[in-house]
């Protein structure tokens, strides 16, 4: 809205001194970035007291884990303060016109209300338990669901999918490096559109790709084309298999996002780290230079993205404030579930979701120990008439507590491992 408001006033007969500032995409970042951490940080201490006020406090189970029960009556839904951070920095500082920032104020919302039902169902069946003097005990069917919040990720997947493939504003830039002559009289037969773009001082010729690629790790050449998952002249049909696994990405990442929020700090500070290393994919992407010095594709309009990513890290950052142990508010799924899909969300967009395993692996692993362990059981029951456990206990946080480290402990050590993962994914830039 800002930005908006300032570019009209930047009009030759609206200049105003040091307005043209705002025209700088850095100038932007950095404010959404203040801005987002005073949201979280001035604005969260009000939220959380209308929580208490409420009595939206989260309800533990006896699962025998060290200061658990510490935990009972802490507000939960913080996630609120969370999304309110990212949301209103995009809306004043971004250009609302790019179709990145509009298809994240999307996601961010539309996992955050589903997040958002399943911890208010979860608070009023504690209040039905609580007027009819019975002891509340929680189980995880007072939520939303699990089949709606499946169908909510899925529908969300679609969503992503068919814009990134369907949009006509998302593409990537090819360099073009025939001579002029020949592009003209191609640009006739064919009706191909160039665009000529400046850069050092020089005209480039450059042609837009639609082509569903995206950033392949560790191999020369390092793109991948979705087209080659289906048979000879099936090309045409490759949008089905790319939101296929569009949708399984969302699901999954949200879904080890949400599994992830199980120790004061640990979701909401591996979510910071991660968003660092999308912001600088996104930064590196949609520059030209920086593009064709590593090699990478060049992805125009990502620049506004990095100041929807800014509000983002600074939104994290500003909750650690408040839910770092001995933790103030959970977020709750109205946060976990909305920071997963962000995540994925911003992957598949800068063209790096094959790279989620390498810098998502904190996640990754959480949600692996639960399906190990869960098979496992199931199956040593069946086999050998009793279940048998991999994990002390499950997700991995969980089996690290039952061993006795104290759970900031296991938090610091998983951002840890989050910063060698990112930094990981950052190298592999340059490691074809």
């Amino acid at each position: 809205m800002l930005y908006h408001f300032f570019q009209w006033l930047s009009k030759e007969s609206y200049r105003f001194p040091g307005i043209g500032v705002f025209q700088f995409i850095s100038f932007r970042v950095i404010l959404a970035l203040i801005f987002s951490l005073i949201i979280t940080l001035l604005y969260g201490k009000r939220v959380i007291r209308l929580l208490q006020k409420n009595q939206l406090g989260e309800s533990v189970r006896d699962l025998g884990l060290a200061g658990e029960q510490q935990k009972k009556g802490t507000p939960t839904m913080g996630g609120i303060i969370i999304i309110l951070a990212i949301i209103v920095p995009t809306l004043l500082f971004a250009n609302l016109d790019k179709v990145y920032v509009r298809l994240m104020i999307l996601c961010t919302i539309w996992l955050g209300a589903i997040g958002f039902i399943d911890d208010y169902l979860k608070i009023r069946a504690k209040r039905i338990a609580k007027a009819k003097g019975i002891e509340y005990k929680k189980s995880d069917s007072d939520g939303l669901a699990g089949r709606f919040k499946i169908f909510g990720q899925v529908m969300l997947g679609i969503i992503v999918g068919a814009t990134l493939y369907f949009n006509q504003s998302v593409v990537v830039k090819r360099e073009v490096f025939s001579s002029a002559k020949s592009i003209s009289s191609e640009n006739k037969l064919m009706n191909i559109k160039y665009d000529t773009i400046m850069v050092d001082g020089k005209k480039r010729v450059f042609t837009d790709a639609k082509n569903l690629i995206t950033t392949i790790p560790f191999v020369k050449g390092h793109e991948f084309n979705y087209a080659k998952l289906l048979p000879k002249g099936w090309e045409d049909y490759t949008y089905i298999i790319y939101i296929i696994i569009v949708i399984f990405i969302v699901t999954a990442v949200s879904n080890g996002a949400n599994i992830t929020d199980g120790l004061d700090g640990l979701a909401t500070g591996v979510s910071a780290i991660i968003g660092i290393c999308l912001g600088i994919f996104a930064y590196v992407s949609g520059n030209i230079k920086f593009a064709e010095y590593l090699n990478i594709m060049y992805i125009p309009n990502l620049g506004e993205l990095s100041i929807f990513i800014a509000a983002f890290v600074g939104a994290c950052i500003g909750f650690l404030w408040y839910n770092s142990y001995p933790a103030q508010v959970f977020m709750g799924d109205t946060g976990s579930l909305a920071l997963g899909g962000i995540i994925a969300s911003l992957a598949i967009i800068v063209r790096k979701e094959l790279l989620i395993p390498i810098f998502c692996m904190v996640f990754l692993v959480e949600n692996m120990s639960v399906i190990i362990q869960v098979s496992y059981f199931k199956y040593t029951k069946k086999k050998y008439g009793e279940g048998r456990r991999v994990f002390l206990m499950s997700p991995l946080h969980h089996h690290f507590q039952k061993k006795g480290y104290h759970e900031s402990k296991i938090a610091v050590r998983f951002w840890i491992v989050t910063i060698l993962s990112v930094a990981l994914a950052i190298v592999t830039l340059k490691m074809r």
